[in-house]
C-alpha cells in the first residue's frame, strides 16, 4: 500500500459543503427555479459562527458537549478514508470498524444533546435516528465484510484502493449488491429522501432536524458542517466502491472520483425531487432490504 496521504482528509474538510450545494442547486433546476448559490452551506457555516448561543436554564454541559464531540468523531473518521486512489492519513487492519464506531460516537452525542434539552418533539426525533441508525448498521459493516472478503483487508484504504477493473469484471454482481446497499445507507444516515427530508419544518415527522431545534449559532455551525462532512465520508465510500481506480496515474483516478461526488450529489438531489418521503412504517423495510443486500453479497463472494 502507498505512504499514507493527508490529501483525502483535507479534500473532505474542504468540499464536504459544496456538496449540499450541489444537491440543493440539482432540486432547485428539477423544480424550475434557479435556486441558492453553490456555495451557500459555507455562508451559512459562517454566519452562524459569528452568532452568539443561547441555552436553557434546564440543559447541562451534555447539550453544549454534542455538537463539539460530534463534529470532533467525524473530522477523526475523515482521517480513516481514502480518495481518488490515494491512501487515508490513517490506514491500519480493522480500520473499518473504527470508522464506523466514530460515526457511532458522533450520533450518540447528538442524541443525548437532544434528549438533554427535554423536549418531547427531540427525543422523538432522537428516537427515530437511534431505530433507523441500529437497522442500517448492519447493512454498512456486512456490505464492507464482503469488499473486505474480496480484497483480502479489512483496512479502507487497501478496500477501495484495491477496486480496479479487473476486480469490477471479476465480482460485479457481488460489488453491485453492496453498492446498492451502501447507497440505501448514504441516504438514511444522512437523513436525505426517502427516509426523511431534510427541508421538512412539519416536527411531527422530521427525524435528524428535529433533535438540532434548539442548538444555534457556533453549536448549530459544528452541527450542519458535521452533517456535511458525514455526507462526503459516506459518499466517499460509495464512490471509491463504485468508481475503479487506475492505479500508476493519481490526477486520473482523482478526477474520477471528483467527478463520481458530482455525480452523487446530483443523484441525491434527483432522488430527493422524484421521490416521497417514505412512512415510518415502511423506513424499516428499506433499511432491512439494505441488509438482505450485503448478506446476499458476502454468501456470494463467501463461496
Amino acid at each position: 500500500m502507498s505512504a499514507p496521504s493527508v490529501a483525502p482528509a483535507l479534500v473532505a474538510l474542504g468540499l464536504a459543503p459544496l456538496l449540499l450545494g450541489i444537491t440543493n442547486r440539482t432540486k432547485a433546476a428539477v423544480a424550475g427555479r434557479i435556486g441558492q448559490p453553490l456555495l451557500q452551506p459555507y455562508h451559512d457555516v459562517t454566519k452562524l459562527l459569528r452568532k452568539g448561543a443561547v441555552y436553557s436554564r434546564t440543559s447541562t454541559w451534555v447539550f453544549r458537549a454534542g455538537p463539539v464531540v460530534a463534529l470532533a468523531a467525524v473530522t477523526l473518521a475523515s482521517a480513516l478514508v481514502p480518495f481518488g486512489g490515494a491512501p487515508a492519513l490513517v490506514a491500519f487492519p480493522g480500520d473499518v470498524f473504527l470508522f464506523v464506531y466514530l460515526l457511532a460516537v458522533s450520533r450518540f452525542f447528538t442524541v443525548i444533546a437532544a434528549l438533554d434539552t427535554g423536549s418531547s418533539f427531540e427525543g422523538m426525533g432522537a428516537s427515530r435516528e437511534v431505530t433507523f441508525s441500529t437497522l442500517a448498521e448492519p447493512a454498512l459493516l456486512l456490505g464492507l465484510a464482503a469488499v473486505g472478503r474480496r480484497t483480502g483487508s479489512l483496512s479502507l484504504s487497501t478496500m477501495l484502493g484495491g477496486m480496479t477493473g479487473n476486480v469490477w469484471a471479476q465480482a460485479a454482481p457481488v460489488l453491485a449488491l453492496v453498492a446498492a446497499a451502501l447507497l440505501v445507507v448514504f441516504l438514511a444516515e444522512n437523513g436525505r429522501m426517502p427516509v426523511d427530508d431534510p427541508a421538512t419544518h412539519l416536527e411531527l415527522t422530521m427525524v435528524h432536524e428535529v433533535m438540532v431545534l434548539d442548538h444555534g449559532g457556533p453549536d448549530l455551525a459544528f452541527i450542519l458542517y458535521g452533517a456535511a462532512l458525514k455526507l462526503w465520508l459516506l459518499g466517499a465510500l460509495l464512490v471509491g466502491l463504485a468508481v475503479p481506480v487506475h492505479g500508476g496515474v493519481p490526477w486520473v483516478d482523482a478526477v474520477a472520483a471528483t467527478v463520481g461526488m458530482i455525480v452523487l450529489a446530483v443523484l441525491t438531489g434527483l432522488i430527493e425531487s422524484q421521490m416521497a418521503r417514505l412512512r415510518l412504517v415502511h423506513v424499516p423495510n428499506l433499511l432491512v432490504g439494505a441488509t438482505v443486500l450485503s448478506v446476499l453479497a458476502l454468501l456470494l463472494i463467501s463461496r
